[in-house]
């Protein structure tokens, strides 16, 4: 168990580790693709993904660990149930789509790009609201 404002600080580990590696995915992937219009595509995934999902489940979780009442909590608390099961559709979809090649690279590297850029960003604004909380 930890206490419980660690909690923010393990998010933000979990989320930033996740989105560097789908950022290093996808960078690799990009690089033979690279021009503006990609780069314009992966802001706007980046801007969906931040905007509609993630910036959401941050303000959730966010809020609720910050008012709970249990000094100490297993350190899987940081998301609820829907979330990690958001987590582990993702991931399964993510390795399927690159195992059975669903998407072509450029695709791959637009979209991850601006996916996991959007996911390393939530680990930070986690961190930060880790630090806020100091």
């Amino acid at each position: 168990m930890v206490k419980s404002k660690k909690l923010l600080l393990i998010a933000g580990a979990v989320w930033l580790a996740a989105g560097v590696n789908i950022l290093r995915i996808g960078i690799l992937a990009y690089l033979p693709y690279l021009s503006m219009l990609n780069l314009g595509i992966s802001l706007a995934v980046f801007t969906v993904f931040w905007f509609k999902i993630f910036r959401n489940l941050l303000v959730k979780h966010s809020r609720r660990i910050k008012q709970s009442t249990e000094e100490k909590q297993y350190f899987w608390k940081f998301f609820d149930r829907k979330s990690f099961l958001i987590m582990l559709l993702m991931m399964t979809f993510g390795m399927l789509i690159r195992t059975f090649s669903w998407m072509p690279e450029n695709c791959i590297g637009i979209f991850y790009t601006g996916l996991g850029a959007a996911l390393a960003f939530a680990g930070i604004q986690f961190a930060r609201e880790y630090l806020k909380k100091q």
